[in-house]
């Protein structure tokens, strides 16, 4: 009878360990096909990835393709062992361990991933627009996507691996919501200089060391472009200050764009009975013996209109930079009186003939 009784439990230990054995086979196989797949993918990338990039023009996907390989490579390592704990039979602690475990790792992977592609994004365009920006858009508006970038896929992750363990994230998210909405309200005039500098630094209505006239008429160069003011310093070297919100709700001059040439403008009479044709050319020639006024386009002269007691001219001439206008129209007045008086040519006082009748 003992001798029956211990056969029984030799088979039976004997169907536990073959059971065992598949079960533990079954999970190596599991992995091994992960880990396969994952040193071929990785072969893959490096070996063709880089051919399939090189067509394109930018080195962009280049850079992704090699900060990604790693993490992607190592997300299917742990993908494979995350299956193979879930197809034992576990005891139910150990299993929600293991597998919990598991599953946050691959989640840890997955978000630097994620991460690792949006931050090569990010300073691929910074680095295409920081000649444009002066640097300010790398400086300042980069660092702080970067951030809200991270903590939004840090939260996303957290919310998902929480719905994984069956956390109710209702009251989470909630409570997310009206803290929100609360610093919201009470940051509402911060927030909107904050985004309106969002859309300053994206839009570039205007650039740094740009010169540009305000609605009300006022006329600076750029300093700096803020997340929540933007600089300007005035032809007398004061600078306003002005929220980001205000600039963007308003109507501006921009007077460097699209380049920085400026067109400058000088009105003059002359006398009745001059030649027009030589007023012409001699407007002309003078602008072209200054040196600050530009060859092409090259300057104009006009004749405007029959004034009251002058023929109304124009001249009109280009310069390097608007802040040249002023000097070179001094210039110009200055050496025109002189090349007006050497060809007899004359600029009226305003007149008044009075006819007197005899009754």
């Amino acid at each position: 009878m003992d001798s029956l009784l211990n056969f029984f439990k030799l088979e039976a230990n004997d169907g536990l360990l073959l059971f065992w054995l598949k079960e533990i086979l079954v999970a190596v196989v599991i992995f091994a096909l992960f880990y396969a797949c994952s040193q071929l993918l990785r072969h893959f990338l490096v070996s063709w990835g880089t051919r399939f990039t090189s067509f394109t023009r930018t080195d962009l996907d280049d850079r992704i393709l090699r900060r990604v390989t790693p993490p992607v490579s190592l997300l299917l390592v742990f993908a494979g062992l995350y299956y193979a704990v879930r197809s034992l039979p576990l005891p139910e602690k150990a299993h929600l361990v293991a597998s919990g475990s598991l599953f946050v790792i691959n989640m840890v992977i997955l978000t630097n991933i994620a991460y690792r592609v949006t931050d090569e994004l990010l300073n691929w365009y910074a680095g295409r627009i920081s000649d444009q920006v002066n640097g300010s858009l790398s400086r300042q508006l980069i660092p702080l996507v970067e951030k809200l970038i991270s903590i939004f896929l840090i939260g996303t992750a957290l919310i998902i691996t929480l719905k994984h363990f069956n956390y109710d994230i209702l009251s989470l998210v909630t409570a997310l919501g009206i803290g929100s909405l609360a610093i919201g309200l009470a940051a509402k005039d911060t927030l909107a200089n904050m985004i309106s500098g969002f859309t300053l630094m994206i839009d570039r209505p205007f650039r740094i060391a740009d010169r540009i006239q305000l609605s009300g008429g006022q006329i600076g160069d750029v300093v700096d472009i803020g997340l929540r003011s933007t600089k300007i310093r005035t032809p007398d070297h004061t600078y306003l200050i002005i929220p980001n919100a205000e600039l963007c709700n308003t109507i501006l001059l921009n007077m460097a764009f699209p380049d920085e040439r400026t067109k400058g403008r000088i009105n003059l009479g002359v006398s009745y009975g001059s030649d027009i044709d030589a007023v012409r050319k001699l407007l002309v020639e003078t602008a072209l013996e200054i040196p600050e006024v530009l060859r092409e386009p090259p300057p104009e002269g006009y004749f405007v209109s029959f004034g009251d007691s002058a023929l109304n001219m124009a001249l009109f001439f280009w310069v390097g930079n608007c802040s040249q206008v002023f000097p070179v129209t001094d210039k110009i007045n200055s050496l025109l009186v002189k090349r007006l008086r050497e060809s007899g040519i004359d600029i009226p006082y305003p007149t008044r003939t009075v006819l007197l009748e005899k009754e």
